[in-house]
């Protein structure tokens, strides 16, 4: 069989301060890859990349970008002052950032109004890949087939996560509530005050995060079945349960000090921030993961070399009719 071996690339990851994001920073710059960092604080950023001893090489592997995922016109001056500074188009794409508020007694709400965490984690998101996809489709990364040169088509990887996908015990569990978008009335109505779920139903912060991932994987869907014939290829996936990221620095000191041990002696789900970052590299990089339309995992019971497969996913992310509503009501609130 050739081998088959594809050049490093660049490519702009949103959340990296800490946790996946810091540590996909990492693998990547050390495959050779040049990383755009985009983060609401720059220094907070620089100071998190160079605990851990980036950049690596040579300093132009690592460049950052202020952007709050949180604020709409943030992510359209993001944009702007990112592709003024692009020597050539971008390779790849990491939607990664994201904000998890489950002891929030009343939604906070972005500089558009919006529940801050669906406004984070799906809108601001949903906004950067319409704002990104013409660059994107022009990415060129070589790549060596055994015999000949080829191009590897340029990617946008969405971060997922197991409590979204119901096919999934995790995506099972009843407490707050399953994630459900229902009727999307909440949506329908414009999604400010008093609204906050895009059910338009009760306030619940925990399900509000598990709902923003939901929409997140019915995006990539939704990417994969609209842009079929454009060179860009759209996945997920779900790198293991990362217990120990300041994603969950909002909850209790208790759950914080519990939760690894759970993940690691009970469930065997716990993944190390520098595994979850090389599965997220991988899946950026690697030949093999040039597959569009997939949600890469690795099992909710983690085993050593495990392969990475494709995990089928519920109704609720895969049904085109709400797929094709998320993304029309979506493009209406991020002012598309």
């Amino acid at each position: 069989m050739a081998l088959v071996q594809a050049a490093p690339g660049t490519v702009l990851i949103t959340g990296t301060t800490s946790g996946v994001g810091l540590f996909a920073t990492k693998a990547l710059i050390e495959r050779g890859w040049k990383v755009f960092a985009a983060n609401r604080s720059v220094s907070r950023a620089q100071k998190a990349a160079s605990g851990i001893g980036l950049p690596l090489g040579s300093p132009k592997q690592l460049e950052h970008i202020e952007m709050d995922l949180g604020d709409l016109k943030s992510v359209r001056i993001g944009v702007k002052n990112l592709l003024e500074s692009l020597d050539s188009p971008l390779d790849a794409l990491v939607c990664n950032a994201a904000v998890y508020l489950p002891r929030l007694r009343k939604p906070q709400r972005s500089n558009q109004g919006y529940e801050i965490s669906m406004a984070t984690n799906h809108f601001g998101h949903f906004l950067l890949i319409q704002l990104l996809l013409e660059n994107l489709s022009k990415s060129s990364r070589p790549v060596w087939q055994g015999r000949t040169w080829g191009v590897e088509p340029a990617r946008v990887v969405i971060l997922g996560t197991v409590t979204a996908n119901n096919k999934e015990l995790g995506g099972k569990i009843p407490i707050p509530a399953p994630a459900d978008l229902g009727d999307l009335s909440g949506f329908e109505q414009g999604f400010c005050d008093p609204i906050s779920m895009a059910s338009g139903k009760r306030f619940k912060p925990g399900k509000a995060y598990k709902d923003s991932k939901l929409c997140n994987m019915i995006t990539t869907q939704e990417l994969h079945r609209r842009f079929q014939a454009s060179p860009i290829l759209f996945s997920s996936l779900y790198p293991g349960c990362v217990a120990k990221t300041k994603l969950f620095r909002n909850t209790p000191k208790l759950f914080q000090w519990l939760f690894p041990w759970f993940q690691k002696l009970i469930t065997g789900g716990f993944v190390s921030e520098t595994l979850a970052g090389e599965r997220v590299a991988k899946v950026v990089a690697d030949p093999q993961f040039a597959v569009s339309g997939v949600h890469w995992s690795w099992g909710n019971r983690q085993r050593k070399n495990r392969q990475q497969f494709s995990q089928e996913l519920s109704d609720r992310v895969m049904d085109p009719l709400t797929s094709k509503k998320v993304w029309d009501l979506s493009m209406k609130l991020v002012g598309l």
